[in-house]
């Protein structure tokens, strides 16, 4: 994966600068162009609006979300580790994102809520657990379930569904970042669910960057790393999970 790979392509052609030239100047070129194109903000405009498939919900129309849903998802995104200033870990920016999103549709639908996110990449407590501190203690919006041990999307999937379906949950309001949403919402319509999507997280707009976005930065060489893992993650989910 980039930039790992482009780093290798580098380093490639600093081995093979003396005994095959030319292949050490293609190697360079391709180290050097790839790092230049990922950290190119317009590069990721391009790369999201091919990921970010669903629109967003006008929020005129949510109050209409009460007759046409049961329940409210919210799907887990990472952590930070072992924050001193709140003694422990803490939701990702990403999560908080979310959460603040779903506690304002449902300020206005009254529906309740499910977090999903378990702690597959470190010790308790889940991501679900972090998420729900946060809804309910920063944002004053309880949070009805919990499901604390998925590790994927998939398993966000079929472990809602073991909680959601026994209260007669059919149709959910489904909250995650844009360019995971067409994921995320495959795998809860696997699981028979009437999805509505509720994207947000947008990177497919206008950046407003400087030199219309043909200026690198940083911010977007991590952004095109997560618009190529769920690109991965598109092609593979399907093959994966038939």
């Amino acid at each position: 994966m980039p930039p790992g790979l482009f780093l290798l392509l580098l380093l490639a052609g600093l081995v093979l600068r003396k005994r095959w030239p030319k292949a050490s100047m293609t190697c360079l070129g391709l180290g050097v162009a790839g790092f230049w194109l990922i950290s190119l903000p317009v590069a990721v405009e391009w790369e999201a609006r091919v990921i970010e498939r669903d629109p967003p919900i006008a929020q005129t129309d949510w109050p209409s979300l009460t007759q046409q849903a049961d329940a409210i998802v919210v799907l887990g995104a990472s952590r930070e580790r072992n924050d001193p200033a709140w003694e422990g870990d803490v939701s990702s920016a990403m999560g908080i994102e979310r959460v603040r999103y779903a506690a304002r549709i449902a300020k206005v639908t009254q529906l309740p809520i499910l977090i999903s996110g378990g702690s597959p990449l470190s010790s308790p407590p889940s991501e679900a657990e972090l998420m729900t501190e946060v809804m309910e203690k920063d944002l004053g919006v309880s949070v009805k379930w919990q499901e604390k041990n998925s590790r994927t999307t998939w398993e966000n999937a079929t472990l809602s569904a073991s909680i959601l379906k026994p209260a007669g949950v059919k149709r959910i309001v489904l909250v995650t970042q844009a360019f995971h949403m067409a994921r995320a919402r495959w795998c809860f319509e696997r699981q028979g669910f009437e999805v509505i999507a509720a994207p947000m997280g947008f990177m497919g707009t206008p950046s407003g960057k400087p030199l219309g976005g043909w200026m690198p930065e940083s911010k977007a060489i991590a952004q095109s790393m997560i618009l190529l893992n769920e690109a991965i993650g598109l092609v593979a989910y399907p093959l994966a999970y038939r």
